[in-house]
C-alpha cells in the first residue's frame, strides 16, 4: 500500500509539474511556476552576467579629469556592432541570450496580456545588454516595447530612464531632457530610481552645455543616492560645474567634501579633488606653507603612491609659477618617471619642460621637449596645433641663436688683450681639465664594477647604488634609467625601468670593453683590425684589471703636465680669427641673427620683452645701415605694446632721422591710406614682377637687391629673393640659379617661397643638369646673332636689317627678338622657321643679299637647343657637342605662377654630326651650297611651305 501511495504522490507531482510548464494555460500554477524560474533561473545567470559585463567595462574606463566627468563611465567606440558580429564583451552576449531566452520560451502572452510577471524585466535585461554592446537603436527598442505593452509594470520607470540614456547616445539630448521633466513629475518616491532620474537629466544638461541646469539636477542625485560611489562622483563633478561657471568658493568647498569622505570615496576621485584645489590656489598671496604641509602630508601616505604623477605634477605647478624653475624641472621630472597612463598629464609636463627650457633660451632642448609633447596629444585640436606651430618656428630660433651666441662668443674674445685671452682659456682649461679626472674615475669605477659583474660579485648592487645615487628598488619605482632621467626621448624600458638598449646601461658597456681588451688586447680604430699585425703584441701583454687602473693613473698624470694641446692656452688663441674681413663677416652674420630673432619674437612668439632686448642690443652693436631702421620701426610697434613713453620717443628718433623714409610716411600718416599702398612691398613686388615678364632682367635684378635691403624682416622679402633667384637664373645659368635657389631654401624654410625653392633643387635642377643637345626632327628653329651689351649701340644697325628683313611680305612668319643671354652678352634671334634648310637659306640671304649684307655669324640651332643653351649657358660646348636626346618638362616657379620649358619626348640619337666651331650649322656636305643655289631653293621652298608657316609669337625662354 505505501508502494502505492507514494507511485501515486510522484504521478501526481509529474502530472502537476507538467501542467505548470504549459504557457498556453492562464492557471495560477502556471503563472506562478514560469515567473519562478524566469527569475531564479534564467534572469539571475542573464543579471549575474550582466554584471560582470559592467564590472569589466568600468574596470577599463579611464576618467579624463581634464573634462567634466561624464555621470556614466561607459568607453564609446567608434567602430558600430555590425549585425552578425559577436560582442567584445562576452558576458553582455550571455546576457542578451539568456533575456532572449526568457521571452522567447518563458512567456505567457494570453488574450492580449502578458500573465508572467518577469518578462518586463527580460525586457529590460535585453535592452540594458544591447545598450552596453552599443547597439543602441535594438536597445531603444527594447525599451519601447515595455513602455508599449506593459504600462502597469512596477519597472516601468527605470524602463523610461534607460530610454532616455539611450536617447542621449544617439544624441537625442533635447528629447530626453523633455521626456526625463514629464517622468520625475511622475515619480512619487525619492528613492534610487529618483536620484537615477535626476542623474541622468544632469547629464543631459552637461552635453547640451547648459551648466547652471546640470548643477540642480546634479544635487538632487547626489542627495537621493544609496552608493557611496556615485555620492563621490557626483560631488566631484557638482564642484567640476561650479568651476566651469566660475564659481571658485563653491568648487573649492565641493572639492573638499569629496576629500572629506576619505576612505568612503575612491582614492581617485580624493586625489584628483587636491589637484583642482592645488590648481586654485592663489600664488601670489595664498599660505605657501600650508600648502607645502599639505602636499608633504600626501606624499608621505603609502596610499598614494600609485597617484605620485599627478602629486608631483602639482608640486611642479606649484614652483613653476613661483618662478622656482629648478625645482619645478625636478618635479616635472619625477613625475614623468611615474610612467602615468594620464597621457595628458605626460604632455603637459613636456609642454611645461619645454617653456623652461625655452624661456632659459635652451632652445634645442625646448624643441625636443615640444617633439614629445605633440607624440601625447591629439592630432588636429586647437592646442596640438598651436604646439606644432611654436615647434616650427623654432628651427629659425635655434638657427638664429646658435649663430649669435657663437658670434658673439668669438668677437668678444677676439676684443680682449692677450693677457685677457690667456687668463680667459685658462679658466676654460681648468674647467675641462676637472671634467674629465671625474669622467677618467668614473670609467675606472665602471670597469671595476664590470670586473666584478663578471666574477659574479655580491657587492654589484650596493656599487650600482653608490654610483646611481638611487637603490634599484627606487629605480624600479621611478622607471628609468640614470641615463634617461627627465630627458625628453627616452628609449624602450625593462620590467625594472632601465633602458634595454645595450649603449644606455653604462655598466654593460664597461663589461663589454672589458671583454674585447681581453680578447683582442688593445687595437687601433682602423679598418681591418682584426688582421692588425698588433694582434699578437695585444694578446701577449692582455692587460688586467689593475694594469688597467695604472694606465688610467698615468693618463691622469700626462693631464695634469697639460701634454694634450687642448690643455694649452695657444691651441685656442690660435684658433681665433685675425683677419679683419672674417671679423667683419662675423659682425655681419650676428647682427642679422639679432634682427631675425627680434622679428621672430614679435611676430611669431608674442615674446614682446625678449623681441625689444634683441632688437635693442642690435642697434648697441651698431649694425649695417639697412638692418638700423626696420630695427627701430619694430621697437617702435613694440613699444606700443609695452612701454608708451619709449614709443613716442622712437616714433620722433625715426621721424627727425629718417624724414623721408616708409616707414616715418607711415608712422606720421597711419590713416593714409595711398601712402601705405604706394609704398607697400606688395605694390612694389607686383610692380617689379610686371617688369620681370617684360624681360628686362637686369632692372629686376637691381630693383629686387634693393627691395630685399629695403624691407629687410617683412614677410615679402621671400618673395623678392626667390624672384631675384629665377633672375639670376636666367642671366647667370645654371650654377648661380642653383646657389641662388639654395639660399632661399636655407633662410626660408618654413615660407611657400622656401619650400618651392626646396622643391626646385630636388627636382627640376637635376633634370636641367641632366639636359644633353640632340638632333631631332624639331619644327621650328631659330637663328642667332651673338652681341656684347656694351656695343648695344653698335647693333642698332644689325637689328633694323633683322627688322627689315622680317617684315617683307615674302617672309611674314618670320618674328625677330632681343634676348639676353648672360650678363655681358645678347642675341638677336630671328624665329619661325620650320626646318633646318629653311633657316640655313634665311641666313645665306642675310650673308649674301646686297640689301642686308649681314656679317655677323649667324647660328643655326632648333628651338629646344636654344633653350638648353640659354638655361646653361653653354654656346661654345653646343658649337662643339655632338647632339643627344632631350630629358623632359621642365617648370620653374616663381610666386604662384610656372613658366615652362617644354622639350619633345626623349629620343637616343647616335653618330650625331658635330656643329662646326663658326658659321652656322650646316648638314654633312662635302662643299657648302652657293649663294645662287640657296636662293634657288628658298624659292622653290617658298611655293611649297611659305603658306603652310606657322605665325610663333616669340617666348623669351
Amino acid at each position: 500500500m505505501k508502494t502505492n501511495h507514494i507511485t501515486h504522490i510522484i504521478v501526481s507531482f509529474l502530472l502537476l509539474f507538467v501542467m505548470a510548464c504549459s504557457t498556453k494555460k492562464d492557471k495560477l500554477v502556471n503563472r506562478k511556476f514560469q515567473a519562478l524560474n524566469t527569475k531564479f533561473n534564467v534572469l539571475y545567470n542573464g543579471n549575474v552576467a550582466l554584471e560582470k559585463g559592467i564590472i569589466d567595462l568600468k574596470s577599463q574606463y579611464k576618467d579624463d579629469y581634464w573634462k567634466t566627468l561624464p555621470v556614466e563611465r561607459m568607453i564609446i567606440s567608434d567602430k558600430e556592432l555590425q549585425p552578425g558580429q559577436k560582442s567584445q564583451n562576452a558576458n553582455f552576449e550571455l546576457s542578451e541570450e539568456k533575456a532572449r531566452k526568457a521571452i522567447q520560451k518563458r512567456s505567457m502572452y494570453i488574450d492580449g496580456k502578458e500573465k508572467n510577471s518577469q518578462i518586463d524585466e527580460a525586457h529590460i535585461l535585453l535592452g540594458k545588454s544591447r545598450y552596453y554592446e552599443q547597439r543602441f537603436i535594438p536597445a531603444l527598442e527594447a525599451f519601447n516595447y515595455i513602455l508599449f505593452k506593459y504600462p502597469e509594470s512596477d519597472k516601468i520607470y527605470e524602463a523610461k530612464i534607460w530610454r532616455e540614456k539611450t536617447n542621449m547616445r544617439l544624441d537625442n539630448d533635447a528629447l530626453a531632457v523633455q521626456n526625463l521633466r514629464k517622468l520625475l513629475k511622475e515619480i512619487k518616491f525619492k528613492d534610487q530610481v529618483f536620484a537615477d532620474a535626476n542623474a541622468t537629466l544632469a547629464q543631459a544638461f552637461i552635453n547640451l552645455e547648459q551648466s547652471d541646469s546640470a548643477v540642480a539636477k546634479i544635487k538632487l542625485a547626489r542627495d537621493f543616492t544609496k552608493s557611496k560611489e556615485e555620492k563621490a562622483r557626483y560631488r566631484f563633478i557638482l564642484a567640476q560645474l561650479y568651476e566651469k561657471l566660475n564659481y571658485k568658493d563653491s568648487a573649492f568647498a565641493m572639492y573638499q567634501t569629496v576629500i572629506d569622505m576619505k576612505r568612503k570615496s575612491p582614492k581617485a576621485y580624493v586625489i584628483h579633488a587636491h589637484e583642482r584645489q592645488s590648481s586654485q590656489f592663489d600664488y601670489a598671496t595664498g599660505d605657501s606653507i600650508a600648502f607645502l604641509k599639505k602636499y608633504k602630508k600626501l606624499f608621505e601616505d603609502r596610499e598614494n603612491r600609485p597617484h605620485l604623477d599627478q602629486l608631483n605634477y602639482q608640486m611642479a605647478m606649484f614652483y613653476d609659477n613661483q618662478k622656482k624653475t629648478k625645482q619645478a624641472e625636478s618635479f616635472y621630472k619625477k613625475s614623468l618617471r611615474r610612467n602615468s597612463a594620464d597621457q595628458y598629464l605626460v604632455a603637459s609636463d613636456y609642454r611645461n619642460l619645454a617653456k623652461i627650457n625655452f624661456d632659459n633660451a635652451k632652445y634645442k632642448d625646448a624643441g625636443m621637449y615640444f617633439d614629445s609633447t605633440l607624440t601625447r596629444l591629439t592630432p588636429r585640436t586647437r592646442e596640438f596645433n598651436a604646439i606644432r606651430k611654436k615647434r616650427e618656428n623654432l628651427n629659425d630660433v635655434i638657427k638664429y641663436e646658435t649663430i649669435a651666441q657663437q658670434n658673439d662668443s668669438i668677437l668678444n674674445l677676439v676684443s680682449l688683450s692677450k693677457s685677457d685671452q690667456i687668463g680667459f682659456y685658462e679658466s676654460y682649461i681648468s674647467k675641462i681639465k676637472k671634467a674629465d679626472e671625474e669622467k677618467a674615475k668614473a670609467e675606472k669605477i665602471a670597469s671595476e664594477k664590470a670586473s666584478r659583474l663578471a666574477k659574479g660579485s655580491d657587492d654589484n648592487n650596493n656599487d650600482i647604488e653608490k654610483i646611481d645615487g638611487a637603490s634599484p628598488k627606487q629605480k624600479s619605482m621611478d622607471g628609468f634609467a640614470q641615463d634617461a632621467l627627465g630627458q625628453p626621448n627616452f628609449g624602450p624600458k625593462n620590467a625594472g625601468g632601465i633602458s634595454e638598449f645595450y649603449f644606455y646601461n653604462p655598466q654593460t658597456v664597461a663589461y663589454g670593453k672589458l671583454e674585447f681588451k681581453k680578447k683582442w688586447g688593445n687595437r687601433p680604430f682602423k679598418n681591418n683590425w682584426r688582421l692588425s699585425g698588433d694582434q699578437i703584441k695585444g694578446n701577449a701583454n692582455e692587460p688586467t684589471a689593475n694594469e688597467q687602473i695604472d694606465v688610467q693613473t698615468e693618463d691622469e698624470t700626462a693631464i695634469s703636465k697639460n701634454l694634450d694641446p687642448k690643455y694649452t692656452t695657444d691651441f685656442y688663441i690660435k684658433k681665433l680669427p685675425t683677419d679683419a674681413k672674417i671679423i667683419a663677416d662675423l659682425s655681419k652674420d650676428r647682427n642679422f641673427a639679432y634682427y631675425q630673432l627680434g622679428v621672430i619674437y614679435k611676430e611669431k612668439f608674442k615674446e614682446y620683452q625678449l623681441a625689444s632686448s634683441k632688437l635693442e642690443q642690435l642697434l648697441v652693436n651698431k649694425p649695417e645701415e639697412r638692418l638700423v631702421l626696420p630695427a627701430m620701426y619694430n621697437l617702435y610697434k613694440i613699444y606700443e605694446i609695452i612701454n608708451k613713453d619709449k614709443a613716442l620717443a622712437m616714433k620722433n628718433r625715426i621721424v627727425s632721422e629718417y624724414p623721408t623714409s616708409r616707414y616715418a610716411q607711415i608712422i606720421s600718416n597711419p590713416n593714409s591710406k595711398e601712402t601705405l599702398e604706394a609704398n607697400s612691398p606688395e605694390t612694389i613686388y607686383a610692380n617689379l614682377y610686371k617688369i620681370y615678364e617684360s624681360g628686362q632682367l637686369f632692372d629686376v635684378l637691381e630693383k629686387s637687391t634693393t627691395a630685399i635691403d629695403q624691407f629687410t624682416g617683412e614677410e615679402m622679402v621671400s618673395k623678392f629673393e626667390l624672384l631675384k633667384a629665377n633672375t639670376i637664373g636666367k642671366l647667370q645659368g645654371l650654377d648661380a640659379f642653383k646657389k641662388a635657389l639654395n639660399f632661399v631654401a636655407l633662410n626660408y624654410p618654413n615660407v611657400e617661397e622656401g619650400k618651392n625653392a626646396e622643391k626646385l633643387l630636388a627636382d627640376n635642377v637635376p633634370k636641367m643638369e641632366a639636359l644633353k643637345f640632340y638632333e631631332d626632327k624639331p619644327n621650328s628653329w631659330k637663328i642667332l646673332y651673338q652681341f656684347e651689351n656694351k656695343d648695344s649701340i653698335a647693333t642698332k644697325p644689325l637689328i633694323e636689317k633683322i627688322k627689315k628683313f622680317t617684315t617683307n611680305n615674302k617672309f611674314a612668319t618670320l618674328k625677330y627678338s632681343v634676348d639676353n643671354y648672360n650678363m655681358t652678352q645678347s642675341f638677336i634671334v630671328i624665329h619661325g622657321m620650320k626646318d633646318e634648310e629653311f633657316a640655313i637659306g634665311m641666313a645665306s640671304v642675310l650673308k649674301e643679299f646686297k640689301e642686308y649684307k649681314v656679317q655677323e655669324t649667324a647660328i643655326v640651332i632648333s628651338n629646344e637647343n636654344y633653350k638648353i643653351v640659354q638655361i646653361k649657358k653653354n654656346l661654345p660646348e653646343y658649337l662643339t657637342t655632338p647632339k643627344t636626346a632631350p630629358i623632359e618638362k621642365i617648370v620653374f616657379p616663381v610666386q604662384n605662377q610656372t613658366i615652362p620649358l617644354e622639350t619633345p619626348k626623349q629620343k637616343n640619337v647616335q653618330n650625331a654630326t658635330p656643329m662646326p666651331p663658326n658659321g652656322f650649322a650646316t648638314p654633312d656636305k662635302s662643299a657648302d651650297p652657293t649663294p645662287e643655289q640657296n636662293l634657288k631653293m628658298i624659292q622653290e621652298k617658298m611655293k611649297n611651305n611659305i603658306n603652310n608657316q606657322q605665325t610663333l609669337t616669340p617666348k623669351r625662354p
